[in-house]
């Protein structure tokens, strides 16, 4: 038991480096610091691109729901001709029960004259009662099937009318974006100057810039699978309080866990902050800041999410869709009731310096 709420205890932990922290190196940015003017531009430029990707990326989510609409769609009228013919089948034999022809049957067994044809004409009876139910029990099975389709087809259907009305949200923000932006370089003293920025970021965020902080998300992810060894050095930091336990994390503690568990986080620092975790790092000019928080979820599980409230490349803020679009990517919450069934979390409480996780028992 020990062995395992450990475990689950440094998946806590581990949650809590929930932060990613490297950011891009911008030449101009690097070599002279952004004006305001500057610094407007290329966050609204960034946003485009980082909403335009989220454009492209649901409308082929609705191109691929539409196909799965139109399968769907022709499976559902397959099914639907079966089923009337298991619904005349059904109802012939219904119909049998209630025109007699079962008491007839009933009648010939109990007037024959010898065990022989007695036997003879039970089992032909029985024959046929297990080919009624299963024509019945067909009957239903394909009723069932036919609901379930029609029910999938409607969600998918409600599905594809949110991810409509998502995607014309989406482009009336890189419309708004865009026009902010050409305004911008319309009246600005060196538009020539704030294009090449704009040019040089873009190109450097779907190449390089991208790719790094999913990088740092997906080693985050990775070692909350495999972060079961830090309670072996701080036994100190799990008590039992009121009939449940409370998990102490000091910031110290876990950055120089995660130093010593990865390359890659060698160079981030997590700091707890007054209700949020901020983690900051920078790695051969990239640099990036990530701000976030927990809450406890009970739907569909207990659960502590971790959610990413800012997202900071190279002083530039990300748009929602991104943060966003790596909370649903990389999981970086814990599930206690995965690893210790009968413990479930109730609070995780950010102070500054520590991670505080309330767990109570849940039999």
């Amino acid at each position: 038991m020990n062995r395992r709420l450990i475990s689950f205890c440094s998946s806590c932990l581990l949650a809590a480096s929930l932060v990613i922290v490297l950011v891009f190196p911008l030449n101009h940015a690097r070599a002279f610091p952004l004006s305001e003017e500057e610094q407007e531009i290329l966050e609204k430029s960034l946003s485009i691109i980082e909403i335009d990707r989220e454009i492209a990326r649901v409308e082929m989510k609705q191109q691929d729901t539409e196909r799965s609409m139109l399968n769907l769609s022709k499976e559902l009228a397959g099914k639907e001709e079966k089923l009337l013919i298991a619904q005349e089948r059904a109802g012939a034999r219904l119909r049998a029960y209630y025109m007699g022809e079962r008491e007839d049957l009933l009648a010939a067994l109990l007037s024959v004259n010898s065990w022989k044809d007695f036997f003879t004409v039970l089992d032909y009876y029985q024959l046929i009662m297990e080919r009624d139910r299963d024509v019945l029990t067909g009957y239903r099975n394909e009723l069932a099937k036919l609901n379930k389709s029609r029910k999938q087809l409607a969600a998918m259907a409600d599905e594809l009318a949110q991810m409509k009305d998502d995607l014309m949200m989406q482009r009336e923000r890189v419309i708004e974006l865009q026009r902010s932006v050409d305004g911008k370089l319309g009246a600005s003293a060196d538009p020539m100057h704030l294009r090449a920025m704009i040019e040089e970021l873009t190109a450097y965020w779907e190449n390089v810039g991208l790719h790094e902080v999913r990088r740092y998300f997906k080693a985050l992810a990775s070692a909350m699978m495999d972060f079961q060894d830090f309670l072996k050095d701080h036994q100190d930091s799990l008590v039992s309080e009121n009939g449940g336990y409370v998990l102490v994390i000091r910031e110290e503690d876990l950055n120089a866990f995660l130093r010593g568990k990865n390359d890659l986080l060698s160079n981030m620092a997590f700091l707890f902050e007054e209700d949020k975790i901020v983690a900051t790092g920078s790695r051969e000019g990239l640099n990036l800041r990530v701000e976030g928080h927990y809450t406890v979820e009970d739907v569909p599980q207990n659960a502590i999410v971790f959610h990413v409230d800012r997202l900071v490349f190279n002083g530039l803020e990300l748009p929602d869709t991104t943060r966003l679009e790596l909370e649903k990517d990389f999981d970086l919450g814990f599930y206690p009731q995965k690893i210790v069934p009968f413990v479930k979390a109730v609070e995780a409480d950010i102070q500054k310096g520590t991670l505080t996780v309330k767990l109570k028992l849940s039999l």
